[in-house]
């Protein structure tokens, strides 16, 4: 294809790095889309993570190209992802096992999962060791998760419950809130569940 054809579909450089970077995003996201959720969350959020490290080492180039900073315009097909790891969430913490709220843990878990992916693939010879991706999975999901089997502080427990409702609220039928009672009582249980959020 010659340079006029492509001008002709894409504006300019920005634009055809932005359409090559959503068809990456696109394969990606068909693995994910094609998952389907078990009984255990936590066993899908695992599953996410470790899909997300394989995908990265299997397409460097591309992975690479996804999170260059020469882009302008963020892919829409990354929301998606986002979208598709928050519902994982949401699941955990309508179980009352999200110790932070589902947005909070969503960028948690992507950024790291991002930057053990880059590092691995920029700097071999520094992290030569891809067992490196589980090991910050874990450590990422114990500062998110609640430990059942661990004693709960009770300022955990209070972030956990209000979590917990918050996740619940929208599944709430009938609506015993109107819209703006709702959106009151999520800003208070915002409140409590992340307390160090500024005011």
């Amino acid at each position: 294809m010659q340079q006029p054809v492509l001008y002709r579909f894409f504006a300019d450089k920005d634009g055809l790095l932005a359409a090559t970077v959503d068809h990456v995003w696109d394969q990606y996201l068909e693995t994910k889309r094609a998952a389907a959720a078990s009984e255990d969350p936590l066993q899908d959020l695992r599953a996410g993570w470790d899909s997300h490290t394989a995908f990265a080492l299997a397409h460097p180039n591309a992975y690479k190209l996804m999170f260059s900073p020469a882009l302008r315009a963020k892919p829409e097909a990354a929301e998606e992802a986002m979208r598709i790891l928050r519902g994982v969430l949401e699941r955990l913490a309508a179980q009352g096992r999200l110790r932070v709220t589902p947005e909070v843990a969503a960028r948690m878990v992507m950024s790291a999962n991002t930057g053990v992916a880059l590092a691995l693939l920029t700097h071999p010879a520094q992290y030569p060791d891809a067992s490196l991706s589980p090991l910050v999975r874990d450590a990422i999901h114990r500062a998110i998760l609640l430990d059942p089997t661990a004693d709960t502080s009770a300022g955990d427990a209070r972030q956990a419950a209000a979590t917990t409702l918050i996740a619940s609220l929208d599944l709430l039928t009938p609506e015993p809130f109107n819209s703006a009672e709702a959106g009151l009582l999520k800003h208070w249980l915002t409140q409590i569940a992340e307390p160090d959020r500024p005011r």
